[in-house]
């Protein structure tokens, strides 16, 4: 039992002299003036935290991250992780922090505690952090026999504000960090009262017999920082100013109530292992399993250690439900309590929340509240509505593309910094308010809002959101250790890896690197994944589970496609291994025939062209390209023409309300469950937002060249569901390559933007491999007759080798060879530019401890500028579109907003964000300075940081040097003005 005593009566028992008593018992952690008007003392808070943790070791911890802080502390694992989360702000004690509050300083000084030069209120710029780290590090190293011991401890203490200093910061100001027997004397009576109170005979006793590893470190420090945060909040834990009512029994108390009104919980909590192999296929997802799948799960079972598994498999396959599958043995198997699904967008990462809800819900219906989607416009996916918002729920079957789903992408979370509050505002942890804008109802069954916090998502026990989570969890900025502490206890499933481009790969390998040395399973699935990358990933991870720089562990060639990849460790020991049998795919390879139709206008009237022909007697094309101006010029050109079929517009310039309907609409019509609605006649011209993820089925494809990964991806839109109605014309697939001309020289042309996003030596490699399906590049012009085609999808994989192998595969004349140097420096240039907002530089990786960690890391502040860190590239902004009206403004669909913008409920806040679309990055500088959110705006918390476009009665405004309009059909327009 927690001891009844308060801590008053604790220190007299220890036999403390009284003086030392009333000075630790005046010391104050949150002052009156921050904290509801209630002063709570040092060591409550220090208390609450420790209770916190012992709350959170109960019902959130992972089981296996209990086992190791078990095995460190000498089977003490819930004492010892009290301990340090509660001994976080003993730097507290001492006059930097002491003088910050005349009110509260005026008691400290009556007890004899002097607070030398600064004088009442002044304060100085000792942060208590690190005046904890100074505190304690001395006591650590002689009491606990050395500094091994001592040393990865105390900058658990020093990073809890979100950074890590190094040892030569803790030397404090003159006078900052109390001198004098009396100030000595109090400081050793915090650490020694909360040290007995807790349940330790004495500083001493708390020594762990042997150290964590420091990706381990890092999500301790998560940990720790998440128990400050709850223990901080003063509507939870009420101040208590009186020393004789505080003990470690009551903060207990405290601490349960708090969580219970909180609604925190972790996830599986000591998940069963299956009754047997398949039921996590058959039983819980309900599939017959399929080659692929059941190999994925059978790698899951076999591996003797946590480990990466890498499932290489044909665009629908079921990759993410072998996934699933595969997460929950590893999960039962290794003490893991729960998920983190990464997608690759935003848009891709809404089906699959709404997958991971239906999975989790098999587990226990009470884990749906438990499930959080982790991207900016997750605010309008009618499920997260549904569950988080206390809106009305879907349709049990529906996939949450109703009147709310259909605008589901329409709004963002606002940037809102969700730290420990009071005081630690002062150094940069601001409180915030809720992120509904709402206070929730505690009575009602419903989610942790907690968790919705900045930096808090990833805490939930499953997850679903966009990569950048994953990666930003890689990354030296503040308060990393929160998002990889989320990631810590879950099982890491990454899904369309090889979308990641070669500066976000710098971040990815990062992650794997930590994620391997903390005992994380991760599983990466990719259709068209390179050799060498699969390589690196393997060497990455292995590198974290051995604690070394530079492992090379050689993959074995799979022995056919699918196949699975897993690599762990044992024993010291690198382990490689792949599919040594072929595994039968589930569809048999179709010959798709390849065709050249040279063309590289951004108008596209010659694609125009093609797609009449190619729908002249009925049929479905889809026309991918690189760019918005040239797919909105490839759509006026059919319409303006008359097109007689259904014709669909996609783009990432459309308002989010126009491109979720649009999005929802391409799916009713050619997904898989379309059946008669799929039309007679229809064509939809998209940009990248169709190459991956987006469930459809077309007869036709035309497309602008892309790296040859890239356009397996569109491929794969091609004929993709089995049993679906076709024209005698179309039971072969097609394939017209665009977006590529005949140079002088026989060299082919490109479009700039192609050029410009993806590179001249991965286009030029692509051209030659379509050239060889294809017929020679001059040679042919439209029909897809001139060569053997490819067999999709048993040339995937030897495809992709050639694409991003060493050997030179274009003609002469095109000069491969320079091509690849610019590329090559490009590369490099990239990959050194993100290096310097890695977690861990190389020659940093063998440091045992956290020290120093942020000595030279990124300060980004806003989750935009964390997501220019992640995503390399020009940056661009969000803004919302309105038009300005007689005596005030309307939304981008007419809704009546106020003289001043005013938005008076959810409903017209979610009608006024379904206008909110991303401008072109060459018009960033300019919204920076010219745009501003609306006056009325202010009080709703999704609006207050939103910039607004506002248009004028013709629908149009300047906006730098040029002029920017909306068309509900085509989407955002820019006109270079003329001068």
């Amino acid at each position: 039992m927690e001891d009844e005593r308060s801590v008053v009566a604790l220190m007299r028992a220890m036999g403390l002299d009284d003086e030392v008593v009333q000075r630790v018992s005046r010391l104050w952690g949150k002052s009156a003036a921050r904290n509801d008007g209630r002063t709570h003392l040092l060591l409550g808070h220090l208390l609450d935290t420790a209770a916190v943790a012992g709350v959170m070791w109960d019902r959130y911890v992972a089981p296996a991250f209990r086992r190791r802080l078990d095995e460190v502390s000498g089977g003490r694992g819930r004492l010892w992780f009290m301990w340090v989360c509660g001994i976080h702000d003993c730097g507290k004690a001492c006059p930097a922090f002491q003088a910050m509050d005349a009110a509260e300083a005026a008691p400290v000084l009556a007890a004899g505690l002097p607070l030398g030069r600064m004088g009442v209120g002044r304060g100085t710029r000792w942060r208590h952090d690190v005046a904890g780290a100074v505190l304690l590090r001395p006591r650590l190293i002689t009491e606990w026999g050395g500094e091994e011991a001592a040393g990865w401890v105390w900058p658990l203490v020093a990073g809890h504000h979100g950074s890590f200093p190094p040892g030569g910061a803790l030397k404090p100001p003159r006078g900052a960090q109390g001198r004098g027997i009396a100030w000595e004397e109090t400081q050793r009576g915090v650490v020694d009262v909360f040290t007995r109170a807790v349940g330790f005979e004495d500083l001493a006793d708390v020594r762990p017999v042997e150290s964590l590893r420091k990706a381990e470190q890092l999500a301790l420090s998560g940990l720790i920082v998440m128990a400050d945060w709850i223990a901080s909040d003063s509507s939870q834990f009420p101040g208590l100013a009186d020393a004789e009512q505080i003990s470690f029994a009551g903060a207990r108390r405290r601490a349960e109530a708090a969580w219970e009104r909180l609604r925190l919980r972790g996830g599986w909590r000591n998940l069963p292992l299956p009754e047997t192999p398949t039921a996590p296929l058959t039983g819980r997802l309900g599939v017959q399993p399929r080659a692929s799948q059941r190999e994925l799960v059978e790698r899951a079972w076999s591996m003797p250690a946590p480990g990466l598994l890498v499932a290489e498999a044909p665009m629908g396959e079921g990759k993410t439900k072998a996934a699933l599958a595969a997460a929950e043995v590893l999960a039962a198997r290794f003490g893991l309590d729960g998920v983190f699904v990464a997608m690759p967008t935003q848009a891709t990462s809404d089906p699959m929340y709404e997958q991971v809800l239906q999975w989790v819900r098999t587990f226990d219906p009470e884990l749906e509240p438990q499930v959080a989607l982790l991207h900016g416009r997750r605010r309008f996916n009618a499920w997260w509505r549904a569950i988080w918002d206390g809106k009305p729920r879907p349709d049990a079957d529906g996939c949450g593309c109703g009147d709310d789903g259909d605008r589901r992408e329409s709004a963002g979370l606002v940037d809102d910094d969700f730290g420990a509050i009071d005081e630690d505002a002062d150094y940069g942890v601001a409180s915030t308010p809720s992120p509904t804008g709402q206070v929730a109802d505690l009575a009602a069954d419903g989610p942790a809002h907690w968790f919705l916090g900045d930096k808090r998502g990833l805490l939930t026990a499953f997850a679903v959101g966009t990569v950048d989570h994953l990666l930003h969890a890689a990354t030296r900025t503040k308060h990393v250790m929160l998002r990889f502490a989320g990631l810590a206890g879950k099982v890491v499933v990454v899904d369309e890896v090889h979308a990641a481009d070669v500066y976000m790969r710098q971040f990815l390998v990062e992650a794997l690197r930590w994620l391997g040395q903390a005992g994380v399973p991760v599983v990466l699935l990719s259709a068209t994944l390179p050799p060498a990358q699969r390589q690196r990933f393997v060497d990455a991870y292995l590198s974290g589970v051995l604690g070394t720089a530079d492992v090379h562990q050689p993959v074995p060639e799979p022995a056919g496609y699918p196949s699975v990849t897993v690599a762990y460790g044992v024993d010291g020991r690198a382990v490689a291994e792949t599919s040594s049998k072929a595994v039968q795919p589930w569809r048999d390879s179709v010959p798709v025939r390849l065709g050249w139709l040279p063309d590289t206008e951004p108008g596209g009237a010659r694609v125009a062209t093609a797609v009449r022909d190619a729908v002249a007697d009925g049929g479905v094309v889809l026309v991918v390209v690189n760019q918005v101006d040239r797919a909105q010029g490839i759509y006026r050109e059919l319409r303006d023409g008359g097109f007689d079929g259904s014709l669909h517009l996609l783009h990432a310039r459309l308002c989010a309300a126009h491109r979720a309907v649009r999005t929802a609409e391409c799916l009713r019509l050619m997904g898989p469950l379309a059946g008669g609605d799929r039309p007679e006649r229809m064509v939809v011209i998209a940009t990248q937002l169709a190459e991956q993820s987006f469930d459809v089925d077309a007869d036709v494809l035309i497309t602008d060249l892309a790296p040859t990964d890239l356009l397996l991806q569109r491929i794969g839109r091609l004929h993709r569901h089995s049993g679906t109605r076709r024209q005698a014309a179309h039971q072969v697939p097609r394939v017209l390559v665009t977006g590529v001309a005949h140079g002088a020289d026989g060299t082919p042309l490109f479009l700039p933007a192609s050029k410009h996003i993806y590179g001249e030596w991965a286009l030029l490699r692509a051209a030659a491999l379509v050239s060889q399906a294809a017929g020679a590049f001059a040679a042919q012009d439209g029909d897809g007759a001139g060569g053997a085609g490819w067999s999709i999808p048993a040339d995937v994989p030897g495809l992709v080798a050639r694409a991003y192998g060493d050997a030179e595969i274009c003609p002469t004349e095109w000069d491969e060879g320079g091509a690849w140097d610019r590329w090559r420096a490009r590369e490099q240039n990239r990959e050194e530019k993100a290096e310097q907002y890695l977690l861990c530089r190389r020659r940093e990786w063998a440091f045992p401890t956290l020290e120093g960690l942020h000595y030279a890391g990124s300060r980004a502040a806003s989750e935009e500028q964390l997501d220019a860190v992640v995503r390399d590239g020009d940056p661009s902004m969000e803004v919302v579109v309105v038009r300005r009206a007689s005596g005030g403004y309307r939304a981008v669909d007419g809704t009546w907003l106020g003289v001043h913008g005013e938005v008076d409920d959810d409903e017209g806040t979610d009608r006024l964000l379904g206008g909110l679309v991303r401008l072109p990055p060459r018009l960033t500088d300019a919204a920076r300075t010219e745009l501003r959110p609306l006056p009325g705006w202010v009080d709703r918390p999704w609006l207050r940081y939103r910039p607004a476009l506002v248009l004028d009665e013709q629908g149009s405004t300047p906006l730098g040097a040029d002029r920017v309009s909306y068309h509900n059909v085509l989407g955002l327009l820019v006109e270079r003005v003329a001068r």
